[in-house]
Order: C-alpha cells, then sequence, then structure tokens
C-alpha cells in the first residue's frame, strides 16, 4: 500500500548570513554540518522547492518542427506563510535577512522518522571496543545508543548517542563519539544485559536562498495576519534520507 508523508510536523530552520555558496558539484550535507541554526516558529504553508529545468525552442523552418532541449536548472521559489510571531527569534532573523543582499542556509527537518531498533548487545574489552548486535543492519556514522541492567565497560555511558565507526560485519561494529571520529578504546568491568538502540532521524533537506520578501498578509476580518517569507533557493537542494530504520 503507498504510504503518505504529511507535511504536519515538519520544521524550518535559518541560519546565518554566508559569504559564499559552494558550487553544485562541491555542496554536500557536510556544508551545513556547523550550522547554528534558528527555528522559524509558526510555520503554517510550506512553498514547493525542488529544481526544474528551462526550456529551450527553436523553430525549425525547413522542419516544420519546434525542437527543445533542457537548459539551466532552477530550484524555485518557496513561497512561506507564517502566523505572525513578533518575539519569535526565527521570523525576527527572516525579517532582517530580506534587508540584506546574503544568501542563507535553510534546514528542513520533516517528522517521518522510522521506528527505532533495538537489539542486545555484547562489549567486547578492547582496544577498540567491539559491539555485537546481531543483524544490525547499520551503516557508518548511523546514530545508536546504549542502555544496561548492570554497567557499561569504561568508554560507555548509558544513554549517549555514539556512531557506527567500522562495520566488521552483518553482526559487529565499532563506535564512535562523533561522527567519523575515532573509534572508542573500552576498558574495565562491565555487568548486566546491554542494550544497543538506533536513534532514528526524518528526511532533513538543506539549501541557500535570497529571502526576499517578509510581508504580512491581511484579509476579512474572521483572517489571522500572516507573515509571508519567500525564499529564492540559490543552491540545489541536498536531501539526507531518514536513518535509524530496520
Amino acid at each position: 500500500m503507498p504510504q503518505l508523508y504529511p507535511v504536519a510536523g515538519a520544521k524550518i530552520y535559518i541560519g546565518p548570513a554566508v559569504n559564499t555558496v559552494p558550487d553544485d558539484a562541491d555542496i554536500d550535507a557536510t556544508d551545513f554540518a556547523s550550522v547554528t541554526w534558528t527555528e522559524l516558529k509558526g510555520w503554517q504553508t510550506m512553498g514547493a522547492i525542488g529544481d526544474a529545468a528551462t526550456l529551450i525552442s527553436e523553430d525549425v523552418i525547413s522542419s516544420g518542427r519546434t525542437l527543445k532541449a533542457k537548459g539551466t536548472r532552477n530550484a524555485g521559489s518557496m513561497q512561506n506563510n507564517f502566523i505572525i510571531m513578533p518575539n519569535d527569534p526565527g521570523q525576527i532573523a527572516l525579517i532582517a535577512a530580506e534587508n540584506t543582499d546574503f544568501n542563507y542556509p535553510f534546514k528542513l527537518a520533516f517528522d517521518d522518522a522510522p521506528p527505532v531498533v533495538s537489539g542486545t548487545a555484547t562489549i567486547t574489552i578492547a582496544a577498540p571496543g567491539v559491539v555485537t548486535w546481531t543483524g544490525h543492519g547499520r551503516q557508518v556514522n548511523d546514530p545508536v545508543k546504549l542502555a544496561t541492567t548492570g554497567a557499561l565497560p569504561t568508554g560507555l555511558t548509558a544513554g549517549t548517542t555514539y556512531y557506527v565507526k567500522t562495520v566488521t560485519d552483518a553482526n559487529t561494529i565499532t563506535l564512535s563519539a562523533t561522527p567519523g571520529g575515532a573509534a572508542i578504546t573500552t576498558s574495565g568491568t562491565q555487568s548486566g544485559v546491554h542494550t544497543i538502540s538506533t536513534v532514528p532521524s526524518g528526511t532533513t533537506k538543506f539549501f541557500y536562498g535570497i529571502v526576499m520578501t517578509a510581508q504580512e498578509n491581511g484579509g476579512g476580518a474572521n483572517t489571522a495576519r500572516l507573515l509571508q517569507g519567500n525564499v529564492e533557493i540559490n543552491s540545489p537542494v541536498i536531501t539526507v534520507a531518514p536513518v535509524g530504520g530496520a
């Protein structure tokens, strides 16, 4: 059966202005990793995003046909509405961005995270510590958390998010404290039953854009005033798929 993906639950964020936007071939999710994000609250309408090609056409007299080709790509104008929240830091940032000529990073976070997947884990005392989780299905940099009925080895803390450092095989992994960081060495003693779980996250989209409008929309007596924030997307839209599922 087809799966519907509601817009409800999605969030939009804006970051500080940037001096330059990377070339299409160079841009990826890592460009947005260090951005300090501010949520734009009161999001009422989400505008369209994504590339559309410009049509090139020429009418050829001799063949009596119009020939067509794809031209440049345009990621569009995202036309958003927000219920007015005068003290919201995100809306304040959007209004301030409209007063500049700079590009700003944006993030969309969708509420489509998969269910948590858990299993029993055994952990070696070694450099690095090796976690056995039968049929784990994980990939490098996937986030996970540990829990225990007793005590974890030194180097690991229950409830802390760790990241898969290496996937040794279908049943074993090593962990790091940060994505791409050094593998964690375990030491000391341990006790109890350990459980390892995924830390699911939903689809995330990143892009750079120019804020073109920050207007108030009115209407009739029974209409709420809205802040219209239109963003001209000035880069490819980078999509990060949900993680943490089975």
